[in-house]
């Protein structure tokens, strides 16, 4: 069974949830598609718009996206180990 895209409604409760979780509140963006004249803030409406396109343009692709076996990139997949910070020799003394 393959996943259906979502509706731009269910795109929005998520951009709102994400964006809520960190802080933003969109409803203190102007209502509407149009700029705010007095300070330049983007609509809400166009906000949204902005970022349902994101959603669905760029999340996809990079949530695909593997390094391959052959890639320089594989090296990348595991983190490098972290050095001691603590320095062995000099305490030692």
């Amino acid at each position: 069974m393959s996943l259906s895209q979502p509706t731009g409604a269910e795109l929005d409760v998520m951009i709102r949830a994400r964006l809520a979780s960190i802080g933003i509140d969109l409803d203190q963006l102007p209502a509407g598609s149009t700029p705010d004249p007095a300070t330049g803030s983007p609509g809400r409406d166009s906000v949204l718009a902005s970022l349902r396109g994101f959603m669905r343009t760029t999340v996809l692709p990079l949530s695909a996206y593997s390094f391959g076996a052959d890639s320089a990139l594989a090296q990348q997949v595991a983190p490098p180990q972290l050095y001691p910070s603590i320095d062995v020799v000099r305490e030692a003394r």
